[in-house]
């Protein structure tokens, strides 16, 4: 059985957009918790609204990653929330690979897979092309990163991944697609 840690927003988290108060999708919903049902051990660290910790928080997430019980693979699916605040995606890279590096330094021995969300759609929160012009160039971004770090790279984007009216959450067939890929991408490993 492999553990697992997701890193991530509200997609990790498996917040349901039809909720006005950040309600989850139940756990046979949540992308996490189709893993766990595939014979996982899923430690889920996602928080509805975190941008790529920096700074302090950085600090403060190396001593959480330490403290876990030995881990075989590391999620990260972070980025979305950065663009949404007006970070670029030059800038939000940036900010990735100050946490890539700090989650390697933090923790010996798991595979770290760094997931570039699916791009944006136009919707309630995207309501522009700009936003989804810089959320598919972030992929690309990613791509680069995890070459240039040694991490695994996985493109949420070619996994088919339905999104919500707002443009940014998963459907319930979304977190199917996205456990599906990412299955695959374990299965390799």
């Amino acid at each position: 059985m492999k553990r697992i840690l997701c890193l991530g927003d509200s997609n990790t988290y498996g917040y349901d957009p039809r909720s006005y108060f950040g309600s989850r999708y139940p756990l046979t919903v949540r992308w996490t918790g189709l893993l766990k049902s595939a014979g996982c051990e899923v430690i889920n660290w996602g928080e509805n609204g975190l941008a790529i910790p920096r700074g302090h928080s950085l600090a403060l997430l190396a001593g959480r990653i330490r403290a876990c019980p030995p881990l075989d693979i590391i999620t990260v699916m972070l980025g979305s929330n950065d663009l949404l605040e007006g970070a670029s995606p030059v800038e939000t890279g940036a900010r990735m690979e100050a946490l890539l590096r700090c989650v390697r330094e933090s923790v010996d021995g798991p595979q770290i897979i760094l997931i570039a969300p699916p791009p944006m759609e136009r919707g309630e929160w995207v309501p522009d092309q700009t936003l989804i012009d810089r959320s598919a160039e972030l992929c690309a971004v990613y791509r680069r990163l995890a070459d240039r770090v040694g991490v695994t790279f996985a493109d949420a984007g070619a996994w088919n991944v339905p999104l919500a009216y707002d443009g940014v959450h998963f459907l319930p067939e979304g977190h199917a697609a996205f456990a599906r890929g990412l299955l695959a991408l374990l299965g390799d490993n």
